[in-house]
């Protein structure tokens, strides 16, 4: 390659590095494997360079590239994937019950009032101290205390009022269907 279209193959880069570093990032979800494939795809365009005539189609030129990189590092990851016999030992963690509490938790935060409800999301969910609590409300540190101590006794209250309605509704039912099956013997 030309000494000149070397330079403007770095003058190409300066300028577009950071929309070409975009598009690397919305095809792979890791910022480092995005840096990765468009630093191979400027490799491989470098190569190149002087085969592209109308520069102004460089940028398509370049995403086609990180897209059929990335096609490739797909299928390369795909081919080391070995089956076996025997499964490892190691459990996967199933999210479904953390998916299951975390939409409980939600639905019974409505019972709170707007004022509890708030001092909770920032004193757990934010990880606020008290007095940052109280900052951000416009409240004492007393007043956070107290209400959150309220908020708090309020959700237990409702947590155990679901669990007996859900015991009652679900265990209440098992003698009587004893019952029938007994009978239907």
């Amino acid at each position: 390659m030309a000494h000149g279209e070397v330079l403007e193959f770095e003058e190409y880069v300066r300028t577009r590095q950071d929309a070409l570093l975009r598009s690397a990032r919305r095809l792979v979800p890791d910022p480092v494997d995005a840096q990765d494939l468009l630093q191979t795809a400027l490799v491989r365009t470098y190569g190149r360079w002087d085969g592209i005539a109308d520069k102004r189609l460089a940028d398509a030129y370049l995403r086609r590239v990180m897209i059929n990189t990335r096609t490739e590092w797909w299928r390369a990851r795909k081919l080391e994937e070995v089956p076996t016999e025997q499964l490892p030992d190691a459990s996967v963690a199933d999210s479904t019950e953390q998916h299951a509490d975390r939409a409980l938790l939600m639905d019974i935060m409505k019972v709170l009032a707007p004022k509890q409800r708030s001092v909770v999301v920032l004193r757990h969910w934010e990880q606020m101290s008290t007095e940052e609590t109280a900052a951000a409300l416009g409240m004492s540190a007393g007043t956070v205390k107290s209400t959150l101590h309220r908020a708090l006794a309020r959700l237990r209250e409702e947590l155990e009022r679901r669990a007996s309605d859900e015991h009652d509704q679900f265990g209440a039912g098992v003698p009587e269907r004893e019952e029938r099956e007994r009978c239907a013997a």
